[in-house]
């Protein structure tokens, strides 16, 4: 294979991998691990490994949906969801079912590492229930993703199960402040696949696929970003009250700009698909509302 081949499908493993949704998975890892102070050289060690994990079940969980959905007839040309290298002929069908499956057996090799190490087996309930949900987002018969429940399962797998899992693969147990500090991330998340099922909401509505967006239409979907964007406010607003996070998280009002500019974008744009350029700014939002939670804990 010559040297332009070897980059070009390089390129095309990146694309599939959509690197600027691996903020999702780092940040509650993150998290769990700065409610573990005093961290360790060991815990950083374990850090590592859970990272590890977890970025394959995620780049797997990609790829498993652009191969279920090509299945489906759901990421047509007029869609514009998934990475679209199945539809833009960069890599064979076969190829990411091999990635597919190699991806989870080598995960779940470094899950049975974690928690034979640290002798937390009931982690196992974690991982199970991570492992469900990332394959069938799109699989049949279940595919929650198509019936609206995308957002939830997504919100608890970013949340609660990534933060307190973390924090119990650190610590060797899990905590109740693990699950609160967790919330607001999940919901974080959710408004990102939340926002990123809006551009294709007709497209997905003729191909059957009823995300909560299709379910709600154009009208309440705006409404249904403005609740699910200021829930994420108000939770972390809670969580200072309580002093679950530091008073340093106030500083996440700096970031609600960027939530009025992308309301503004969806009730004045007439054509949702160009939505898809904005998607950005609800990137932003968790990104630096990440940093600021993470940077309070440390400090706390």
């Amino acid at each position: 294979m010559s040297t332009n081949k070897q980059y070009s499908k390089f390129k095309a493993w990146i694309q599939a991998s959509r690197p600027p949704f691996y903020i999702a998975t780092i940040i509650p890892l993150t998290v769990g691990l700065v409610l573990s102070r005093p961290i360790h050289s060991e815990d950083i060690i374990m850090f590592s490994w859970i990272n590890l994990a977890a970025f394959m079940v995620h780049l797997a969980t990609n790829l498993a949906n652009d191969l279920f959905d090509h299945y489906q007839g759901t990421d047509t040309d007029k869609s514009i969801g998934g990475s679209r290298v199945i539809q833009e002929g960069k890599i064979g069908i076969k190829s990411l079912w091999i990635a597919v499956a190699s991806l989870y057996f080598l995960a779940g090799l470094v899950a049975i590492y974690i928690t034979s190490i640290q002798d937390i087996w009931l982690l196992w309930g974690f991982i199970i229930f991570a492992f469900l949900s990332s394959f069938f987002y799109v699989a049949p018969p279940i595919k929650y993703g198509y019936r609206g429940f995308g957002e939830l399962f997504v919100g608890i797998n970013m949340g609660p199960i990534m933060v307190v899992g973390s924090y119990w693969a650190i610590n060797s147990y899990p905590t109740w402040l693990s699950f609160w500090a967790s919330l607001p991330i999940g919901i974080m998340v959710a408004s990102i696949l939340y926002y990123q099922n809006l551009p294709d909401i007709e497209s997905d509505k003729k191909a059957g696929k009823l995300t909560l967006a299709v379910r709600l239409g154009k009208p309440g979907a705006y409404w249904g970003m403005v609740i699910i964007g200021f829930a994420i406010y108000i939770s972390m607003a809670l969580l200072i009250l309580f002093n679950v996070y530091s008073i340093y998280c106030w500083a996440i009002l700096l970031t609600l700009p960027l939530l009025f500019k992308l309301l503004k974008k969806i009730r004045n744009e007439k054509n949702w698909i160009l939505l898809d350029q904005y998607g950005h700014l609800i990137r932003k939002i968790y990104l630096f509302n990440g940093i600021i939670i993470i940077m309070g804990l440390s400090i706390k």
